[in-house]
């Protein structure tokens, strides 16, 4: 097998299973070990994915994002400690963004009860879990429906946005990086998250650590927007100090 088809297929693996194990692949295609590692060097260098120990995950792109079934089998603690932490930055605030994506779901089963809200979301899932809540008034931005994703995008969903003035914002990203900033693989998804940086007062990006330093294909947003990061303790203590220099509180759940 030749290296170039030998990479493709572990890409194409990653993708799929979310994540590749080097001795599992290495035993699949008959090959050392130290070729697979190699391999996912030269992918990491591509960009295509980031390398963890034992391992590697794919890095999402213009041309690939995993889906919400995917993601809800990944680090879930993690995110739920992340979505828990993020809630407690709610403050005095009244009307909510609530981003697209299964750890802003967490963030919207981790609300507490009992309080009025008004929450606005591209996300059908969110806006189905909260509109039965009884002090909570759910407004679901309209347009086209991402099939990865289950939320809406496109110029109806920007246009309700630039009609509104939101306390607190809870935004995700793809990847968060110090010199890029927060990015994500679609332009209509950047243009409707863009658009929430806009019309919010506040603004916390939660997250897990595997999407920092990562760059994903539209720009929406500079880390120096955010009064809050919300990360997990993966994240290295010295990591998130640089991060709290270009001005946000980070926090590590």
């Amino acid at each position: 097998m030749r290296a170039e088809e030998r990479q493709h297929r572990i890409l194409a693996r990653a993708r799929s299973d979310g994540r590749v194990d080097v001795s599992s692949v290495a035993a699949d295609l008959a090959v050392a070990p130290e070729t697979v590692r190699r391999d996912l060097r030269l992918l990491e260098q591509h960009g295509l994915v980031r390398r963890t120990h034992g391992g590697a995950y794919p890095v999402e792109s213009a041309g690939f994002e995993t889906n919400l079934a995917n993601r809800a089998t990944l680090r879930v603690p993690e995110k739920r400690r992340i979505a828990a932490a993020a809630v407690e930055l709610l403050g005095d605030a009244e009307t909510v963004f609530i981003d697209e994506g299964f750890g802003p779901q967490l963030v919207a089963e981790a609300l507490p009860p009992g309080r009025p809200l008004t929450v606005i979301t591209a996300s059908i899932p969110v806006a189905s879990h909260l509109a039965t809540k009884p002090d909570t008034t759910v407004y679901l931005l309209g347009g086209r429906v991402r099939g990865r994703t289950l939320a809406t995008v496109d110029h109806w969903a920007t246009q309700m946005l630039a009609g509104f003035v939101i306390d607190l914002a809870f935004l995700g990203a793809n990847g968060i990086s110090r010199r890029y900033g927060l990015t994500t693989p679609d332009p209509a998804v950047a243009n409707v998250k863009a658009q929430v940086v806009r019309a919010s007062r506040r603004r916390v990006f939660a997250g897990v650590h595997t999407k920092f330093g990562v760059n994903s294909f539209c720009r929406f947003a500079s880390v120096a927007d955010f009064e809050a990061i919300v990360t997990d303790t993966g994240l290295s203590a010295v990591e998130a100090q640089r991060y709290s220099v270009l001005g946000p509180q980070v926090i590590r759940a």
